[in-house]
């Protein structure tokens, strides 16, 4: 289980495991392997525009770890 008050980006299928009491913002897909990972947030501070910049992040993130040929993680914490 994720320790709450952290956002995460969690691979699709970890989530039932590490992200009990969260609150689910949004869906991001790597454009280069089509893994798709769940952007989530406490409930008590969930931040749409928090959650659009951190896509963004995020997007960056993934392309690097491609270029470096760097397999993604499980899940991801996100700045903010």
């Amino acid at each position: 289980m994720i320790n709450m008050g952290r956002t995460l980006a969690i691979k699709k299928g970890q989530t039932r495991e590490k992200a009990v009491g969260s609150l689910e913002m949004g869906i991001f897909r790597c454009d280069s392997c089509g893994e798709e990972f769940f952007v989530v947030h406490d409930p008590t501070s969930a931040d749409k525009m928090l959650a659009e910049m951190q896509a963004k992040w995020l997007e960056k993130v993934l392309a690097e770890e491609h270029e470096r040929d760097k397999k993604h993680p499980d899940r991801i914490e996100l700045p903010g």
